[in-house]
């Protein structure tokens, strides 16, 4: 790992080590939120290195690499790969890929803590257990500065993604005795107690992890966000979607429009039943569901059988064609299954995407996070409450369409003033030494 002119060149700019398993990019696919942060950082003037693995079950297109550690780089983020197995579904294959990789970073540390020399260290947790790699990065670059006299301390930033383990017990319905969990539980407690600083992705996790160890003034919440300039020339909608559109359109009907996954976790046979409803009482609203998924088959076999008139089924869209596509929705539907784990609040791009296409968001979760009313981007009703739904579409209905822009466009001006990864970039980035 001998450096490079150009690492040379650049050893007096600040350094942030980005480690995140399934780190990705818009031309491989999910995830992006190590990506946009990292370009925006970049722009302000650090050099970001992210460390990922080879293969991510998230992505579209996965890198092909012939040694670990093997660089590339797209906008001046450098990714650095980890070879790791292949895998399907959450089973042992997963986990084993997630041994391979921190054991892979584990056994490097030393390495990589003289090459890089990070000023911060963001272990971003799809996982906990990438927390101790971060502690003996953070541990082995002190001790490296302290021995060749160089200035300035190492920052560690844990930066929670998803709840763990409390997702594998309350959602996935696995022991707390099991050994899986119980290891996921202690990385947990130990990234809250020694991390410098936690970031949480979602709004209301502080009690929880001050419950397992953050201390007072250590917990920063920064959300996901939007990329202005996708928003600036979309591709367009394949002729198959804008025909049915702007049929509907033509009829009069008040269009809820749907984009995204059709899994069990988005509710969307929730939304089948408001809509049996919407045409019960001789509403004008269409349903449009557009995705695809694991069950997307057996919702159009339920609308079949529910004799569902005014609900249709389009292919997914690439993501830069969501802006063409939501200029046709008179309001979005984001759903979810009622699960404990929303008490810790929301961080759905889905909700970020509706608020930037000024579009109302009909919003249907059970939570304590009011992101859409206080933005007053739309309204909130419970989860698996196919009424309220109905109820919500037959209010927006004969609602004037001057009053639906205002409610667009207050989400649309939250997006722009709150919720670019320009911003959340730039907030970020306040955390580093």
């Amino acid at each position: 790992m001998s450096k490079t002119s150009s690492e040379r060149k650049n050893q007096h700019r600040k350094r942030i080590l980005y480690i995140e398993h399934y780190a990705g990019s818009p031309t491989m696919g999910m995830e992006f939120r190590p990506y946009y942060l990292a370009r925006e950082w970049v722009k302000m003037g650090y050099r970001v290195d992210i460390v990922a693995a080879d293969f991510s079950h998230l992505r579209m297109e996965n890198p092909v690499i012939d040694h670990n550690f093997q660089c590339t780089t797209e906008d001046g983020v450098r990714y650095h790969w980890i070879h790791t197995r292949q895998y399907s579904g959450n089973g042992a294959a997963r986990a084993i890929t997630m041994a391979q990789f921190l054991s892979k970073l584990w056994g490097a540390a030393g390495r990589i803590a003289e090459r890089y020399n990070p000023d911060v260290i963001i272990t971003s947790s799809t996982y906990p257990l990438d927390t101790f790699v971060g502690q003996r990065l953070r541990k082995l670059t002190r001790k490296a500065r302290r021995r060749t006299g160089k200035a300035g301390d190492v920052r560690l930033i844990h930066e929670m993604h998803d709840m763990w383990p409390a997702t594998l017990i309350e959602v996935g319905g696995m022991s707390k005795h099991h050994p899986f969990t119980v290891a996921m539980q202690i990385g947990e407690n130990s990234a809250y107690k020694k991390s410098d600083l936690v970031v949480s992705l979602l709004p209301l996790t502080e009690p929880y992890m001050k419950e397992h160890g953050l201390a007072d003034g250590k917990w920063y919440h920064i959300p996901n966000g939007i990329v202005e300039e996708e928003w600036k020339d979309p591709e367009p909608i394949p002729k198959e979607h804008e025909a049915l559109l702007a049929k509907l359109r033509d009829r009069g009907r008040f269009i809820v429009g749907y984009f995204g996954g059709h899994a069990i976790s988005n509710a969307l046979d929730v939304l089948l039943d408001a809509a049996a409803k919407t045409e019960e009482r001789g509403g004008r609203a269409s349903y449009v569901l557009v995705g695809d998924g694991v069950e997307k088959e057996a919702l159009q076999k339920k609308a079949k059988e529910m004799g569902l008139s005014e609900v249709y089924f389009l292919p997914k869209v690439p993501k830069k064609a969501v802006p063409s596509l939501t200029k046709w929705f008179d309001c979005t539907y984001v759903g979810a299954k009622n699960s404990s784990l929303y008490r810790f609040g929301l961080c759905m791009n889905k909700i970020f995407d509706s608020m930037m296409a000024g579009v109302p968001i009909l919003c249907a979760i059970s939570t304590p996070d009011d992101i859409v009313t206080r933005n007053g981007a739309g309204v909130m009703v419970p989860s698996d409450a196919p009424e309220e739904i109905d109820a919500a579409v037959e209010r927006w209905e004969n609602t004037p369409k001057e009053e639906l822009a205002r409610m667009g466009e207050a989400g649309h001006r939250a997006a722009i003033e709150k919720y670019t990864y320009r911003k959340q970039a730039e907030e970020f980035a306040k955390l580093f030494p």
